[in-house]
């Protein structure tokens, strides 16, 4: 083009090479879920459930799962936090920042939609609600991460699914989902993919 500055060949390349960097970035897969995490998440989960089970009050139930859920989460996110940094995994860009932003929606919904049953007093269908969004939570945020991580996911909902249609086994299910499920997953996710 007449009067346009040429650009130099370096200047060129190296466009080049931040475009091919970001598009490896978007598609790379998202490695530092935490199997020990979820070894511990679920070897807290496991016991909550017998606890949980033998509580008097409906609230005294959901008091129970509520702190267990505030240790399982904050179990998974330093575990997550730790097997990064041990990694070099930078949690602030791609693929790590697709993993949250698609496993925070389904965990907000259960976050939102757990008073509202409560307040309803439908405490039986809580253990199905909570399993089948944080099931879903893990397909969508795996879709970002190694391939076993949206099967666990499935395995979790298919277990939410199930205490939906036989809530008099919530506290069973809960055991399974949130306990079982996640110690096997995360035994298989800590010996694959280093911790």
């Amino acid at each position: 083009m007449p009067g346009a500055t040429p650009r130099r060949i370096d200047e060129h390349a190296r466009a080049d090479l931040r475009f091919v960097r970001e598009a490896m970035a978007r598609t790379a897969e998202f490695s530092a879920v935490p199997g020990w995490g979820g070894v511990a998440m679920g070897a807290v989960a496991a016991p909550a459930a017998w606890i949980a089970h033998r509580q008097g009050t409906p609230q005294a139930w959901l008091a129970v799962w509520l702190a267990t859920a505030v240790v399982g989460f904050a179990l998974g996110v330093g575990t997550l936090v730790h097997k990064a940094s041990r990694h070099g995994v930078d949690l602030t860009r791609q693929p790590a920042r697709g993993f949250a932003l698609s496993l925070l929606p389904p965990l907000v919904a259960g976050a939102l939609l757990t008073p509202a049953l409560a307040l309803a007093g439908a405490y039986t269908l809580l253990p199905g609600v909570w399993l089948l969004l944080y099931g879903t939570a893990v397909v969508t945020g795996g879709a970002y991460s190694v391939r076993v991580i949206p099967v666990m996911g499935v395995a979790i909902a298919a277990v939410g699914a199930a205490a939906l249609a036989l809530p008099r086994f919530g506290d069973l299910a809960m055991a399974l989902g949130f306990g079982v499920l996640q110690i096997g997953f995360g035994l298989f996710v800590a010996r694959r993919y280093g911790g």
